[in-house]
């Protein structure tokens, strides 16, 4: 934890330092069928437990198929050592030994990872920015306004630590439609049990990593399906900033303001039942022109792009070797 704020607060600075609550389980509960593998780079002094210091640590995430994700730290004044390196050529080489072609990793623009991981060869796939909204800026009664105002034939529901087991089914629904386009060929009523099971799985992981999830859905009166839905969490280890997962309408629903509707339920929600939030984050890529107006009209601002990186793992072996 220790090594993780140095890096925050050298790196962005504006971040809510982590605290030791459910630190532990945050970073070693998985999701069923994944895997972590940890690295630590320690001085001289010998380990963490002989009174060393943990100058960087890396971790591989085993997930499904042939990719692993990678997170890679190293204390500022530590840098410029080689120790990053060093941590992302063990990594590589446990990836290529766990069957894994492609690394993948976060990077967050503005910081000398861009710099490093583009060094060693990997490439950016995709762009985000993120967006915060300051709680005591909220204007609340217009906020409230926001989400009474619910089209009709609509009808709102937030739910504390997310869907119930008779929603999972239409929620995993809504989620499939968002990322299937109207004439892809696969088979939706097949596809909606493994995510449902998916999902539960999700809920029950982000209990044991110490994250309390909130969930807002607007269901359909007429077919009684999940046309819209928005997620948040908070973590116990940074209780102040809220994460915003997905939201989105399903496309049949488009253009009766449910999304807006939705977020602002969820903020109304948030200053009631956590009120030691300072802020609530999100991401959105630049494409997503429709969430970006719902952002402004609640106040988000944008903050800095974050950005995916991903490396073919044996050409970057060649790399780290040469």
């Amino acid at each position: 934890m220790c090594l993780i704020n140095d890096v925050l607060h050298a790196d962005l600075p504006d971040e809510p330092p982590w605290r030791s609550d459910h630190v532990r389980e945050y970073l070693a509960v998985n999701m069923p069928e994944e895997r972590r593998l940890m690295w630590f780079a320690e001085d001289d002094a010998g380990t963490a437990a002989d009174g060393g210091k943990v100058l960087g640590s890396a971790s591989l995430l085993l997930v499904g198929g042939q990719t692993g994700v990678l997170d890679l730290f190293v204390r500022a004044d530590a840098r410029r050592q080689g120790i990053a390196r060093e941590l992302l050529n063990a990594v590589a080489w446990r990836a290529n030994a766990e069957r894994r072609r492609t690394l993948t990793v976060e990077v967050i623009g503005g910081t000398p990872g861009v710099r490093f991981y583009e060094a060693c060869g990997f490439h950016r796939t995709l762009v985000e920015v993120r967006h915060v909204l300051t709680l005591e800026h909220v204007h609340w009664p217009r906020t409230e306004q926001i989400a009474g105002q619910l089209a009709n034939g609509y009808r709102v529901e937030y739910l504390p630590g997310g869907p119930p087991e008779e929603m999972l089914e239409p929620y995993a629904r809504a989620k499939l439609m968002l990322r299937h386009l109207p004439g892809d060929d696969f088979d939706i009523d097949r596809m909606v049990s493994i995510e449902a099971n998916r999902l539960r799985a999700s809920l029950s992981t982000l209990r044991r990593r110490g994250m309390r999830s909130y969930v807002v859905v607007v269901t359909h009166d007429a077919t009684r399906q999940v046309a819209g839905l928005t997620e948040l969490v908070v973590p116990a280890h940074r209780p102040e900033r809220a994460d915003q997962y997905d939201t989105l309408v399903v496309q049949a629903h488009r253009g009766y303001g449910l999304g807006l509707a939705m977020k602002a339920r969820m903020l109304m929600a948030m200053r009631d039942d956590e009120p030691q939030i300072r802020d609530v984050v999100t991401w959105q890529t630049l494409e997503m022109e429709q969430m970006a107006r719902v952002n402004s009209v609640l106040g988000f601002v944008p903050d800095r792009e974050w950005y995916e990186y991903e490396a073919d793992v044996p050409e970057l072996l060649a790399h780290l070797s040469s």
